[in-house]
């Protein structure tokens, strides 16, 4: 296992790397607010060279996730292109085009969700006609939790549906507060017996999505940098593809004096490594 590396900012490793992919919410944005000092080390990485893809596991096409930036003061010179796992997600809809759909977790608030299917000519239906679960998320993702869906989702258990996960994270951070994600569904119908397919982090689909956004086919693994700051999925899907992992700590942890200490234990703690990290993501 490479030995940790703590770089005062990105421009200390820029130099090693020809292709970010860069997670979006708690690295770039906490859903409020854009982090500056991240969006102009982004910037700063592409004045040199460099390609950023934003990859997301936000459950929406990416253009959704791009206009959601401008709000939040998130630059468009920060980055090349983008990659949800919405995008993902709609790759393996496509395949399943002639079945029949059961969705959980639509928020009627939301009008970004029905984004997820426009225009794929889906057919949806009830539990006993579906021959697939799609997973978008919890109905209410701040108030409601995971283990409140357990009798919802026991009737794709029983009849042996997979579910596709539009999202693959547990929690992300929306301001100050945690709201749970698909992921925490998908976590609970694979402990139940269920099958779950991933679109997005950490799983290959939405990274060759990525590379392919970046003409970079034929890149070495070794010059493609992944951000993130999440240990299970940006850390995980990094080890997983063979690319380099920053983990910065300015999404899920609230790190105290000693991160250094914090986040060496709290990637034991997952059973994942990265090769650096920074509190935040910085030039």
């Amino acid at each position: 296992m490479t030995e940790l590396k703590f770089p005062g900012g990105l421009s200390e490793i820029a130099g090693q790397y020809d292709i970010i992919l860069c997670d979006v919410w708690g690295v770039i944005h906490n859903g409020r607010k854009a982090f500056d000092e991240a969006c102009a080390a982004l910037e700063n990485f592409r004045a040199q060279g460099g390609k950023v893809c934003l990859i997301t596991n936000a459950p929406v096409p990416k253009q959704q996730v791009l206009d959601y930036f401008k709000p939040l003061g998130v630059p468009d010179t920060a980055y090349d292109d983008c990659v949800s796992s919405g995008d993902a997600t709609r790759e393996e809809l496509k395949k399943r085009q002639e079945k029949v759909f059961w969705i959980i977790g639509e928020n009627g608030r939301w009008e970004r969700d029905p984004f997820l299917y426009k225009g794929l000519d889906l057919t949806f239906g009830a539990p006993a006609e579906a021959d697939v679960l799609l997973c978008v998320g919890l109905t209410d993702s701040l108030n409601d939790h995971p283990s409140a869906y357990t009798d919802q989702l026991k009737p794709g258990i029983e009849r042996g549906i997979p579910m596709i996960c539009a999202n693959p994270d547990k929690q992300v951070r929306i301001g100050s507060q945690l709201h749970w994600c698909a992921g925490a569904l998908a976590e609970i119908y694979e402990d139940m017996g269920g099958k779950v397919i991933y679109p997005g982090k950490p799983h290959t689909t939405i990274y060759d999505l990525a590379i392919a956004r970046m003409d970079a086919a034929t890149a070495s693994k070794s010059r493609v940098l992944c951000i993130g700051d999440s240990p299970t999925t940006d850390m995980r899907g990094a080890r997983l593809q063979g690319y380099a992992g920053l983990y910065v700590g300015t999404g899920l942890t609230e790190h105290g004096a000693d991160f250094q200490a914090e986040v060496s234990d709290l990637l034991a703690d997952y059973g994942e490594q990265a090769t650096y990290a920074m509190t935040g993501l910085r030039w």
